[in-house]
């Protein structure tokens, strides 16, 4: 047996072994990308996966989704949306300051409420950072005159409408964004959510 096992080891099939198997893996990371792409739709820099969550979906399909959104509710759910670039397609950066702009009324639609959200680029919000990293339907937004909504994302807070403002983590950052129990025009498709617009000094 110990013959066996030190031929096994020097005759390269173990090597072999790993090396199949590293190629698999990858090639599999690689497909699983593909099709979460495919099936992401990307409007004013935010992206969703309208069909994650739902029970229709193949296996490779699902598989897929699951990795880009693991634990996800159904669209009809809660309707999420992540945005990683500026409205000029440049990379969001805690060192810019940052507007999005709602017109009046064109908060995200829902039955319950809506959240946004600044992570650092795997997700995760980072400790330490100055104020709040999220706002939402229940944070008192100051509205403008004409009735829209300006969030300010920067790292330091503002000087006038604080409660308008959301904390970005230092470095490259994304957004998420979510609407629980989404409104018909989310569900339809007829929603878009604006652009993140660079504030330059």
């Amino acid at each position: 047996m110990t013959g066996f096992l030190a031929w096994v080891a020097h005759s390269g099939v173990v090597q072999g072994v790993i090396i199949g198997l590293t190629f698999a893996f990858l090639t599999t990371v690689l497909v699983l990308n593909a099709v979460a792409r495919s099936e992401t739709t990307t409007v004013n820099g935010w992206s969703a996966i309208r069909r994650a969550g739902q029970p229709g979906n193949g296996l490779l399909v699902r598989a897929a989704l699951q990795k880009a959104l693991p634990v996800v509710n159904v669209f009809e759910e809660a309707a999420y949306w992540t945005a990683i670039t500026d409205a000029a397609g440049a990379r969001l950066n805690g060192t810019r300051a940052y507007r999005l702009h709602f017109a009046a009324n064109e908060l995200p639609p829902n039955d319950a409420f809506w959240s946004l959200t600044a992570t650092d680029t795997g997700g995760y919000l980072v400790s330490g950072s100055a104020g709040r990293s999220s706002v939402d339907s229940h944070s008192g937004l100051v509205t403008n005159a004409d009735g829209s909504v300006d969030i300010l994302l920067q790292p330091d807070q503002p000087s006038s409408a604080a409660q308008n403002w959301l904390a970005t983590p230092p470095g490259r950052f994304k957004l998420m964004l979510r609407a629980y129990l989404p409104g018909a025009r989310i569900i339809d498709g007829d929603y878009q959510v604006p652009p993140v617009v660079e504030v330059r000094s």
